[in-house]
């Protein structure tokens, strides 16, 4: 496999920023997770996510918080649940999920490069 990509084969990933509206336990997966429910803004709308977050956030702690995510993977059931968006993160040293997320709030469904 080549290390490098072509531009073009980035572009065709889509992430973007959103807002956590609700957040719950997802009580039939495997591994601990939330099911998020996720506003992308009026051009992507409202999107459902199942995140092994549990380690590093809490319920209360998410709702309000912008994530990036890809937006265009096909959904997948997972533990019962439509997954529409892959949320992104990044593995601590203990290989917690460390959600990626804008330094500062923009806009919903903005379009991360």
């Amino acid at each position: 496999m080549d290390k490098f990509i072509d531009y073009s084969d980035f572009e065709k990933v889509i992430m973007v920023t959103g807002t956590i509206l609700t957040c719950c336990e997802n009580k039939k997966a495997r591994k601990p997770s939330y099911i998020l429910e996720i506003d992308f803004g009026p051009e992507w709308g409202t999107k459902t996510s199942s995140a092994q977050i549990t380690d590093l956030y809490d319920l209360d702690t998410l709702i309000g918080k912008q994530v990036t995510a890809v937006i265009n993977f096909p959904p997948m059931r997972i533990a019962g649940v439509k997954s529409e968006v892959l949320v992104l993160g990044a593995p601590d040293e203990n290989g917690s999920v460390v959600l990626l997320h804008p330094e500062r709030n923009v806009k919903n469904g903005v379009r991360v490069f």
